[in-house]
């Protein structure tokens, strides 16, 4: 995972694999402005809902379900467009269970807050263990797409929880192929389907002098996996952030 010394090249341009932040005071913009880099943005993957009548196949009963799990606001989203689309109403005893504060804030958009039972961690499943020994016999919808939530399903499964994984949303590859003759110094990812999707779009794709940042440690692998440099790693003791751990490697690589 350690850089090669001839790979430490300035840096003029980074591609960052994700739709572009609607907050200008974005960390990325900021890193931008500071170093004056070319910064763009690009989806390599998209979720697009799971129908109603696709779902009504797995057979999964809503109704039959005390507590739900929530890993993200796309869950979130996706279970409420499918409890619409099936015309069923969300009870108001139905307890929320959100790996984080700001997923669970999200649910104000369809419930009402104050007047619901919902638990949060901090970003794990782990962090709701204590909450969830108190609930060990509930039993539990978790949405999800198809391809992401691992983690957190294998925990659940390990402690026992009853719990029915419901795929409300898949992760699809976007089309890139009119980046096929753009060059970046530097390109971002954030999951292992965005390293997928690169060479889905460009199979006989070559690194060459394009540096690799990657966040957390299965994407850091999808890289590994394909026999790629993976020249900038995060999170680390000294990078919690991928915008740090790239301003890292844009300041050392100008000595």
């Amino acid at each position: 995972m350690q850089e090669p010394v001839d790979r430490a090249k300035k840096v003029k341009s980074i591609l960052v694999t994700l739709p572009k932040p609607e907050n200008e005071k974005s960390p990325y913009f900021i890193l931008a402005k500071k170093y004056n880099l070319k910064l763009d943005f690009r989806a390599f993957i998209h979720v697009e809902g799971v129908p109603a009548r696709d779902f009504r196949k797995e057979k999964i009963d809503l109704a039959s379900f005390t507590s739900i799990i929530f890993t993200s606001k796309t869950a979130v989203d996706h279970f409420f467009r499918i409890c619409e689309e099936m015309r069923y109403d969300v009870p108001a005893d139905l307890k929320y269970f959100c790996l984080s504060e700001t997923i669970a804030l999200y649910l104000q958009k369809y419930i009402q807050y104050r007047k619901r039972k919902i638990f949060f961690g901090k970003q794990t499943a782990q962090d709701l263990e204590d909450i969830l020994k108190k609930h060990a016999k509930e039993k539990f919808l978790f949405p999800c797409s198809n391809v992401a939530g691992e983690e957190t399903q294998n925990w659940l499964t390990e402690n026992g929880y009853n719990f029915t994984p419901a795929v409300l949303f898949k992760t699809v590859v976007s089309d890139l192929s009119d980046l096929k003759d753009v060059f970046y110094d530097i390109i971002v990812f954030f999951s292992p389907s965005s390293v997928q999707s690169l060479f889905e779009n460009f199979p006989d794709f070559e690194q060459k002098d394009t540096r690799l940042a990657a966040f957390g440690a299965s994407t850091h692998q999808a890289i590994l996996d394909r026999g790629l440099i993976l020249d900038i790693a995060a999170p680390t003791s000294e990078a919690p952030s991928m915008t740090m751990a790239v301003e890292q490697y844009v300041t050392q690589a100008v000595k």
